[in-house]
């Protein structure tokens, strides 16, 4: 929008009939006050909240665009109209404690602007939709009107208003129709109530307990509901802090667990929020200043969040903390929530279409049908943090965590995506050398023929994809590197499978393991043994005695041993890292009875005490030892050995991740049974 600004309409009158009251406010920041409600482009210059109130002018037949002008100016990318019916989530982020003082006059100014508008008249209908090609920004009768929005893919988004029960004149055919709501919370009473009661009282209460019950009601995370109690969701739009020192103070949040939060809410878009938020708030806006106001609202919070979500379990904060500490590629708690509730994931519950593109002046790279690389790249990260979550979430949490009991749906949902023949997946790069007739020979002679042409040859086996190298970019910094894909639902055993499976000469084929691995056996095993409900709830696989408590029975039997230091000496022979943290926690121990346990085996000459770099334990098995450096772990070498783990010869050292084929029980049997046949650690 071009207009003169707010400055000059805070004087006097816009060249347009319209009476402001914006004053010397600088409503370029408006965008970021509703950051995270809004979404798009989320530029708006000048002027933005005198431009939208003209809108409203407009539409309500009280005033007329600018001279020269066929319509009002378009402000922003019309991200604005979600709030049309939806002002409960701006009213609750301008009555919050946490909001910036600076960012709070922005959201009040909006709400004042939106109170005397026609977005709040209840007689009045709108709707938005799409049109291919208007011939011009707006049209208006008695009837009502219609204009221009703003520019979309494939036609150009408009809003309609219209006073009766007749079709209001239109800028031409209407598709992808959206109906506004017009009920609920934000009538002109309310919201100019709002304001008035944040301008004389200041923000409402808040009340960390209110965070606590909002987060057990939902199965958010604690930060997640204190975001959204304050009406802040998360968002990766603006490079502005998302939570100043301040704002974390007053919301109980550490930096880290609000970067964490954000992600986390980041998940639900602005669309999704505005709808969650959109009637939580009391009828009587003074009922926010009220002691337990703050209970209140998370539990009406919770009661819309199950509304659209459903009922779900809460993930504990330290099964949140063990998935972040994989450090794996995507957020972690975007994992929590696939993890637990992959039937709720886009990617997990819809099969993806996949192609690679060559644009000018760059590599190869996969998209979907938005045009974007995004859905690609995150099932890609996807794939490879689930291949090596699972079996963490398997071990090292209790049975009845809800993430650990989304285990069974989501390896069927993950193994049923991969099953989708249009589902291309990156695979590997060539190193430099690779010609276009050596890709011919390999992967040809058929020439790919996908929905897009590509700039460069490419050569289709129906398994793999290898497209040459695009051209140096412009500036000539980068070089291309052929590059091969794949797809998963032919991935198989034949001569194409063992061409991809031969790695020498490629570069980056962790993604074919992860996708071997998530289909393998040793998952199809883990799923069975978690759906099976042996373990009792609470309890821990890495715990002997509640997973195999026959073999703890037959090693204390033949040990001549209590039943604590026999499932003690089991953990040290078979996990890769017991560690004492980890064993007392598994295994529900005291420091003073896990001491007992030790001292017993190593009196027993079953284990001995001692200190070594990064083991985290003070009790290993007899014999050597084989040290590791980041990222591997050390071990006995007895162990590594049992558990399939390379042991360099010059060295001694461990050089090579634990891959287990085994669940913790068959693993633990195994181990027993590898000491019962005098094949045991000497």
């Amino acid at each position: 929008m071009t207009g003169g600004g707010c400055r000059d309409v805070g004087v006097g009158r816009y060249e347009g009939g319209m009476t402001t009251r914006f004053g010397e406010l600088d409503d370029r920041e408006v965008p970021p006050a509703l950051c995270g409600l809004i979404g798009g482009f989320l530029y708006w210059e000048p002027g933005a909240l005198a431009g939208i109130e003209r809108i409203g002018g407009y539409l309500a037949g009280t005033a007329d665009p600018l001279p020269g002008r066929d319509a009002p100016e378009r402000v922003g990318a019309g991200q604005w109209t979600g709030f049309i019916g939806r002002t409960g989530a701006i009213a609750l982020r301008a009555a919050a404690p946490s909001t910036r003082p600076e960012r709070r006059e922005r959201l009040l100014a909006l709400l004042e602007m939106w109170a005397d508008s026609v977005f709040v008249d209840p007689t009045v209908r709108m709707r938005t939709g799409t049109v291919r090609e208007p011939q011009r920004g707006a049209v208006r009768d008695e009837r009502g009107a219609t204009i221009l929005v703003c520019h979309l893919r494939g036609g150009i988004r408009v809003l309609e208003a219209r006073t009766g029960d007749a079709e209001p004149p239109g800028l031409g055919p209407l598709e992808e129709v959206e109906e506004l709501p017009r009920a609920g919370w934000g009538n002109a009473r309310q919201i100019r109530d709002l304001v008035a009661l944040v301008r004389a009282r200041g923000p409402m209460p808040w009340d960390p307990e209110a965070v606590v019950r909002l987060a057990a009601d939902t199965g958010m995370s604690r930060g997640a509901a204190a975001l959204a109690l304050a009406g802040t969701p998360g968002t990766d739009m603006f490079r502005k802090p998302f939570l100043d020192a301040e704002e974390r103070r007053l919301l109980g949040l550490k930096a880290a667990e609000a970067e964490t939060a954000r992600v986390e809410s980041g998940r639900l878009e602005a669309e999704g929020w505005l709808d969650l938020l959109a009637d939580v708030l009391p009828a009587d806006p003074a009922d926010l200043w009220a002691p337990d106001a703050p209970r209140h609202l998370a539990a009406r919070i919770a009661t819309a969040w199950h509304a659209r979500n459903g009922l779900r379990a809460p993930i504990p904060e330290t099964s949140r903390a063990l998935i972040a500490a994989q450090k794996p590629k995507l957020p972690a708690a975007e994992l929590c929530e696939a993890l637990a509730h992959s039937a709720a994931d886009p990617l997990l519950a819809e099969d993806l279409d996949t192609w690679p593109e060559s644009p000018p002046d760059s590599g190869i790279h996969l998209v979907d049908a938005t045009g974007f690389g995004e859905a690609p790249r995150r099932m890609q990260n996807l794939l490879e943090d689930l291949a090596a979550l699972v079996p963490t979430v398997y071990a090292e949490l209790p049975a009845g965590d809800p993430i650990r009991e989304g285990l069974p749906t989501l390896v069927r949902n993950v193994r049923a995506r991969l099953d989708h023949p249009g589902l291309l997946l990156s695979c590997c790069h060539l190193y430099h050398g690779a010609t276009i007739d050596d890709l011919r020979a390999w992967f040809g002679p058929h020439p790919y023929d996908g929905p897009e042409p590509l700039t460069v040859p490419a050569f289709d086996d129906g398994l793999t994809v290898a497209v040459e190298a695009a051209p140096p970019s412009y500036y000539g910094r980068h070089r291309h590197h052929p590059r091969l894909f794949f797809r998963p639902a032919v991935l198989g055993d034949d001569a194409r499978a063992q061409r991809l499976d031969d790695t020498r000469g490629y570069g980056g084929a962790a993604l074919l393991t992860s996708v071997r691995r998530l289909r393998g056996d040793h998952f199809t095993r883990i799923v069975a043994r978690v759906e099976s409900g042996a373990l009792p709830v609470g309890a821990y696989e890495a715990n002997p005695a509640a997973s195999v408590p026959d073999v703890v029975e037959r090693a204390a039997k033949a040990l001549g041993l209590a039943p604590d230091p026999a499932a003690l000496y089991l953990q040290l022979l078979a996990l890769e890292a017991p560690t004492d943290r980890g064993v007392r926690t598994w295994n529900a121990w005291t420091p003073t009875r896990h001491r007992k346990a030790v001292a017993t085996l190593v009196d027993a000459g079953l284990a001995v005490a001692d200190k070594r770099a990064r083991a985290g334990r003070g009790v290993f098995l007899p014999g050597p030892w084989a040290p590791a450096d980041r990222p591997y772990r050390p071990m006995e070498t007895w162990k590594a050995a049992f558990l399939g783990v390379t042991v360099l010869r010059h060295s001694g050292e461990v050089h090579g991740r634990v891959v287990l084929d085994r669940t913790l029980p068959e693993l633990f049997a195994d181990a027993w049974a590898s000491v019962e046949r005098g094949e045991g650690p000497q």
